[in-house]
Order: structure tokens, then sequence, then C-alpha cells
């Protein structure tokens, strides 16, 4: 069953883990090795949408995912960052039709990026902030830019390891 994440439907094979109420997928353009997104099951366009058990299992999902992505891509550390609205950065929209084709303006999805970091993996530290800003940018987010399908599959399973 494929899960929705804005306007693009989720191959059951880039997920590799959900839980009662999010779940944890790999990242076409990741900004650094390991960067995933956490989404609620339920899609919501702020933070504030959130219900309080989905803001709970939303970052015990952040945890657990942050705790394996540091680990295995040999990190020494996190960046955990909520894009909450346009002028923060979220690109992310949920299609413009809603159930049955009734149609509603497109709005945003809450996401969570989570980016395993390394000593001198960005020449200034806070550099990471503007490559979010930058990378899912739609002037900029070609598919040539993408990683195949085959190659997300790969580090999803990977990934899913550690939570079986």
């Amino acid at each position: 069953m494929s899960l929705r994440f804005g306007q693009h439907l989720i191959k059951p094979s880039l997920v590799f883990l959900k839980t009662e109420l999010s779940f944890a997928l790999v990242n076409r353009k990741p900004v650094v090795p390991g960067h995933v997104l956490i989404c609620p099951l339920r899609p919501v366009e702020r933070f504030r949408d959130l219900h309080p058990e989905e803001v709970a299992d939303l970052f015990r999902t952040t945890q657990a995912v942050g705790n394996v992505v540091e680990q295995h891509f040999g990190g020494t550390s996190l960046t955990i960052s909520v894009q909450d609205g346009p002028e923060a950065g979220q690109t992310v929209k949920l299609s413009s039709k809603g159930v049955k084709g009734v149609l509603h303006p497109a709005f945003q999805h809450v996401h969570i990026h989570v980016l395993p970091r390394k000593p001198g993996d960005f020449d200034r530290n806070d550099n990471i902030y503007d490559e979010l800003q930058r990378h899912d940018k739609e002037a900029e987010d070609s598919p040539s830019k993408w990683r195949t399908e085959e190659e997300m599959a790969i580090e999803a399973a990977i990934l899913k390891k550690y939570f079986q």
C-alpha cells in the first residue's frame, strides 16, 4: 500500500519504518548521506495541526530514526529540522485534489528532516540550513538530480533491518 507525502505517492519499498501514526522514508535528493524524512500518516499542513498523540509519535519516531542513521552513516551529530510553512522553506505540497476528486487548495505536508552530520561536512556548519532551503525548490528540483528508485529502495531495505 502506497503512502502519501504531499503530492507524492510513496512506494512501500522507500519506507523503512511505519508506526501507528508516522512513517520514515529515504530522501530522493539527500543533502548529506543518510538524510531521511519522517512524516505523520495523516497529512496536515502545519505542525500546529497535529494532534498531541501525533506529535508524540512523530518525535519518538524521529529519535529512533536519528539514532539509527547517525550510527549507520558514521555521523557524530544530527541536524533535525522542521520547516513549518512556506516562509520557513517548507515545499512539499498536498495534492490539489481532495477526497473523491473534490478540489481544495494545495497546501503543505508537515515533515521532519533528519540528517546525520560529520565534522567538516560543510565549510560553515550552518550552511546545512541554506542547503535545506534549496534542496526541494521547484526550479531546482529536476528528476535528473534524483537518486534512482532502486538506489532508494536498497537504502530503505538496509535501514528497515535496524527496526525488525
